[in-house]
Formats: structure tokens, C-alpha cells, sequence
């Protein structure tokens, strides 16, 4: 059988992603004139736009170091021009689509990620009066939330490549990563999922989570099943962590994290952590 990689697998289309913070900026802030694009090549390729009048920037490739894009995917900060017209400090690469479409305010943002821009947001406006510190925010703002969205996307293909060795060559050879490892890699699985905002997403994580736990050979005790919440506090019991420590993982309170815990052992029969953890890998809850 033929495993699909991890970015055809769970990740949705970052295109997509960075559409959304951009229609939130512009809901929030009301910026006139907002676009942006991702990061393919050494090269920013403009994909998104709001408030738009001409085609003259879509698909544009702006080259590092050329206009003011060029000028932030090099340094990988944030930076502005009130006038673009009559702007020295930036080059004047791109001067006939911006011109055209009548910006003269702008400011752009780099989206960083693990030290490296992945993308450049930018907010702009046409009229006299310069985009202020207000607006200049709101865009820095969706740079940060798409930059926290790319990080989880980056964790879950990491975690997914780690799922595609363990499960090994196709003929049923032995895996290619250690029982522990995959404890480890289920647990953090679903440790990312709470993260994701995306339900859609957040639910086909969950589902490769519990591809990792192997179908129980024994019948299952009859009894409520565990909630999500129970069963990832298990997973990091699991991992050999105290209740403080999976409090900090799951970002829960310790006394939270004990009270899902009892409640999972009570549905699982269980008097001890070490025993709920044993009966749930029994019923193919865990691995």
C-alpha cells in the first residue's frame, strides 16, 4: 500500500490561510487596499488581494532587494513608505503596477517562521493622508497570526513524516521507528490538534492520531467511551508525565488535567494511572 506524504495527506492550502488574515485585517482596520503572497523560491509571488482595481499586481514575482517587498524579504522586517512615488529608500522595480493602481501609502510585513520569511503581507491606500500606526498594526498583526498558524502546519507535517516511517514498507516489514517514539509522536498528534483552530483539520489529525493506536485484539469493557480531552491527558500520562507537566502540554490546569484523569480511570475500570493507561492500550486507545 502506498502511504500519501504529509502535505497531501493533512495541510491545507496556506494560499488560503493567508487569505483569512487578510480579510480579518481588513474587517478590523478597514485598510483600503490589502494583498500579499507566499514565499516560493527566494522570490514573493502576489497572490492575495482586497480592494484591488487593476490586474497589474496579480502574480507579480518581486526579487529580493527590488521594490519595497524585495526590501523585507531580505531583512525580515517590517517596513513603509508614506509616499511610494517619491520614495529613496526602496527601488522602483515595480513602479508601473503600483502606480497604476493608484497606491501611494504602504506598508509590508514579513511573515517569519523558524527565522525564514514565508510570506509578506501588505496593507496600502490611495489617498494623501499616509496609512497610520493603527493600520500598520493591524497588518503586523495578521503577520503574527498567520506565522502561529504556518508553525502548527510545519509541527503536524513533521509529526505526519515521523507516521509515514513508522508505518513501514508496504510488504509488512518492521517499522522504522521505536514503540516509544510512536507514543510520543500519537501524543503530540493530539496535543497539536487542540491547537488548531481549523475544526475540519483539527478533525483528520485527530483521525491519524488514532491510526497510530493498533486495534485491539481483545473485546473492549463495556462503558462509556473517553472524551477527547481524557484521552490526550492518558496520552501524556502515557509519555510518563506528571499532572503539572501535561497541564503545561495540553494547556490545562493541573487540577483539570486530574479531573479528566479520574474520570477516565472510572470509565475504565482503572484504580491507578498505570492501570488506565494498560486498559486503554488493551482497547486499542492508545499505542
Amino acid at each position: 500500500m502506498t502511504h500519501s506524504g504529509p502535505d497531501t495527506l493533512l495541510r491545507p492550502d496556506d494560499g488560503d490561510a493567508l487569505r483569512q488574515v487578510l480579510r480579518q485585517a481588513h474587517d478590523r482596520s478597514g485598510i483600503p487596499v490589502l494583498f500579499g503572497g507566499q514565499v516560493e523560491n527566494t522570490q514573493l509571488s502576489l497572490s492575495q488581494f482586497i480592494g484591488v482595481r487593476t490586474a497589474g499586481l496579480r502574480g507579480l514575482r518581486v526579487r529580493a532587494e527590488a521594490g519595497l517587498g524585495g526590501r523585507v524579504l531580505t531583512t525580515g522586517r517590517p517596513a513603509k513608505v508614506t509616499d511610494y512615488r517619491s520614495a529613496r529608500s526602496i527601488t522602483h522595480d515595480y513602479d508601473r503596477p503600483v502606480l497604476r493602481e493608484g497606491i501611494r501609502s504602504v506598508v509590508a510585513v514579513p511573515v517569519v517562521v523558524s527565522g525564514a520569511v514565508r510570506a509578506v503581507l501588505y496593507g496600502a491606500c490611495r489617498g494623501p493622508a499616509p496609512l497610520g500606526d493603527r493600520a500598520a498594526e493591524a497588518v503586523a498583526d495578521a503577520s503574527r497570526r498567520l506565522a502561529a498558524e504556518l508553525v502548527i502546519r510545519d509541527e503536524v507535517d513533521h509529526r505526519l513524516r515521523l507516521l509515514d516511517a513508522a508505518q513501514g514498507p508496504a510488504d509488512g516489514g518492521q517499522r522504522g521507528v521505536p514503540l516509544e517514539e510512536l507514543r510520543q509522536v500519537h501524543a503530540e498528534l493530539r496535543r497539536i490538534a487542540q491547537q488548531v483552530p481549523d475544526s475540519d483539520l483539527r478533525g483528520r489529525l485527530l483521525d491519524v492520531a488514532g491510526r497510530l493506536a493498533p486495534p485491539s485484539a481483545a473485546q473492549p469493557v463495556p462503558g462509556p467511551p473517553l472524551a477527547p480531552r481524557e484521552l490526550d491527558v492518558l496520552a501524556q500520562v502515557a509519555l510518563g508525565c506528571s499532572n503539572a507537566e501535561a497541564g503545561r502540554r495540553l494547556s490545562l490546569l493541573p487540577e483539570t488535567v486530574k479531573s479528566y484523569l479520574r474520570s477516565a480511570m472510572r470509565k475504565l475500570g482503572a484504580s491507578t494511572r498505570f492501570e488506565a493507561v494498560v486498559a486503554a492500550r488493551r482497547q486499542g486507545l492508545l499505542p
